[in-house]
């Protein structure tokens, strides 16, 4: 069973930087894509950025592409994602989610993460 807890919402500016935590434990952590996903009031789930397992490539969704970085420590077993130039659009409950089975083309669909973090309010004031 794969275990994963968030940390690091809060409230910023527009402008301002947050970066957000995914402790992973019940796996082996190298094996794990990681993905990273958020839900605004009123709208669908959206991709935002994910990490391959062992080291591997790194992928960003256009509205968040050149702001936010995700990478993964293997000692701490935890992902992260850095959200800096945050903007009011980025408001929204982000979650972490992992598996060990994706292909490739699946990183970005959320129906295909077998776990889930609890979710963790990132909220950008204008």
């Amino acid at each position: 069973q794969v275990r994963l807890i968030e940390s690091g919402g809060g409230l910023v500016q527009t402008g301002g930087s947050l970066r957000l935590s995914c402790a992973v434990s019940g796996d082996t952590f190298r094996r794990l894509t990681v993905g990273w996903f958020r839900r605004a009031p009123g709208k669908e789930r959206e991709f935002v950025a994910a990490v391959r397992s062992n080291g591997g490539s790194t992928h960003y969704a256009d509205s968040v592409k050149g702001r936010f970085t995700v990478s993964r420590d293997s000692t701490k077993t935890t992902a992260y994602l850095q959200m800096n130039s945050l903007k009011p659009e980025d408001t929204a409950v982000y979650y972490c989610a992992a598996d060990g089975r994706l292909i490739l083309s699946s990183i970005r669909n959320g129906d295909q993460y077998d776990y889930w973090g609890q979710g963790t309010q990132v909220t950008v004031s204008s």
